[in-house]
């Protein structure tokens, strides 16, 4: 198992305590002191976390290039030695074709890696990505990290094996629930959903999104849409064998796995596709569940494809397996034609290299890309739109009360980087959220925060992408921004505002 972060994240923030400045350890705020050593003594983790979250505080994002060489090598040392090289020059995350350059440039890192380090390209070199220009690699000197720095053509270093952030904040037992985990089931509040034809649920936040209306005009035929989560529960039939069901038919579910379940950066014994958590049926519910007439709750697209990868352990990305897996998952979507939208209600506090990467890859494969914008408990709400919902190349979603004046849900974040809001949580009760299919077959329950809001929008793209196929992603997208309520408008927080489905698909 990966080593658990102690969090009460449900999305993919970390709660941190607050932390007196060490000013040995923080360097001042320009790029000169920051990459200037300090000593060549190894940091604990407790005073690395010191040094992430005051930076995190103080600017309201980190980035490994901007500590010091001494932070950088403690933490690569603290997780199991690897260091992520991005290489190439500004803005070239990835490549479509031989790059001799760029070979010669891989060719010299890994050259100088097992030069300082003094061993051999077998023991040092975990994976050269056959896409992105990222290159793993295993060190234990500081002087790796000093040689490195001196090159111009890094974009950036960082210690992926990394996990312990926020660890001393928590009990030891805290429970996987807190990472958006569970298998549990709810009887549902009859005011929660309707009964429609053949006799299947409705959740009650759909109708705040006109999607039942939207039916009329598209249920999602054609359109694949790739999930990137905990995977899908293999006990849940109506998200295997009886995906094509009742009014569903026609279509596909194809589940693949990436994430590597160990504690060791060398293994590449892959886990599976189906889901251990509980969350990824959670969303491959919202999105695809199918329409018939076991009484039991329907997706957003209920005719639409659906391509699901376990490439996580649960939403927080503080492994490097689940790194490794989400970035690989990414890839195969983007390479897939047949692929259009891409729902990621997973993330982190600041960016991990190697995603943001892969993120660049698919958008460059033309894929609409949607991700949370985080979730966490009410007094953490302080930290803004987490990675990779803050990236431009994503569209980020958050969700909102039914109170009617946009009140965001408990424990759900906004800002500028927010595209669209979808109501899923009552306004008097907090644990009254959108309806799924349970983990288990005959089960229903509840799931809330930004993760139901994205794979709810990811739905509405399905439909709006099936009534017009030969639209591009722009076109899609700005559908749903005129669709939206604040459109042409946008809100500081909310961007667009809630999505009326019907108008989109009009």
């Amino acid at each position: 198992m990966k080593r658990i972060l102690q969090t009460f994240f449900l999305t993919s923030l970390f709660v941190v305590s607050s932390c007196t400045q060490d000013t040995q350890l923080i360097p001042e705020d320009n790029s000169a002191n920051r990459i200037a050593d300090v000593s060549q003594e190894l940091l604990s983790i407790e005073e690395i976390n010191e040094v992430i979250d005051q930076i995190l505080r103080d600017k309201g994002d980190f980035n490994w290039m901007e500590v010091s060489n001494q932070v950088l090598w403690s933490a690569t040392v603290h997780g199991d030695g690897i260091l992520t090289i991005g290489y190439g020059n500004k803005g070239e995350a990835f490549r479509t074709s031989t790059n001799q350059r760029l070979i010669n440039t891989k060719n010299e890192i890994i050259d100088l890696v097992l030069s300082v380090e003094s061993t051999t390209k077998k023991e040092a070199v975990y994976e050269e990505d056959k896409v992105l220009n990222v290159v793993d690699v295993k060190i234990a000197s500081i002087e790796t990290i000093k040689e490195l720095k001196k090159r111009n053509d890094i974009r950036y270093l960082e210690p992926n094996g990394y996990s312990f952030f926020g660890n001393e904040a928590f009990p030891q037992n805290q429970s996987r629930s807190s990472k958006g985990c569970g298998f549990g089931s709810s009887n549902l509040n009859g005011n929660d959903y309707r009964v429609i034809a053949p006799n299947c649920y409705i959740s009650w936040t759909f109708d705040q999104h006109n999607i039942e209306q939207a039916w009329a005009y598209s249920t999602g035929a054609g359109v694949t849409v790739g999930l990137i989560d905990t995977g899908v529960s293999q006990y849940q039939s109506l998200l295997g064998n009886n995906f094509n069901d009742g009014w569903s038919s026609g279509r596909y579910i194809q589940k693949y796995g990436t994430f590597i379940d160990s504690p060791w950066w060398w293994s590449n014994n892959y886990d599976g596709p189906y889901d251990l958590c509980g969350h990824g049926t959670g969303m491959a519910s919202t999105i695809a569940a199918p329409r018939n007439n076991d009484y039991m709750p329907v997706g957003v697209a209920y005719n639409s494809n659906l391509v699901s990868y376990r490439a996580t352990e649960d939403v927080v990305l503080n492994d490097y397996h689940e790194r490794k897996g989400v970035k690989d998952a990414l890839i195969a979507l983007a390479n897939r034609n047949d692929v259009k939208i891409i729902s990621m209600s997973i993330g982190y506090p600041w960016s991990i290299g190697n995603i943001r990467d892969a993120v660049q890859y698919a958008y460059y494969k033309q894929k609409l890309i949607f991700a949370a914008g985080g979730t966490s408990t009410t007094w953490t709400n302080w930290y803004p739109v987490i990675f990779p919902a803050n990236m431009s190349e994503t569209v980020a979603v958050t969700g909102i009360t039914d109170d009617g004046t946009y009140q965001q849900c408990d424990t759900c974040h906004d800002g500028p980087q927010i595209e669209f809001t979808v109501v899923m949580e009552r306004d008097w009760d907090n644990s009254r959220t959108g309806t799924v299919l349970g983990y288990y077959n005959g089960q229903r329950d509840y799931v809330g925060g930004s993760s139901v809001a994205t794979a709810t929008t990811a739905g509405i793209a399905a439909l709006v992408w099936a009534r017009h196929p030969g639209w591009s992603r722009t076109q899609v997208l700005n559908k749903m921004r005129q669709s939206a309520e604040f459109y042409p408008n946008k809100s500081s927080t909310k961007g667009y505002g809630n999505i009326d489905a019907l108008q989109a698909v009009q």
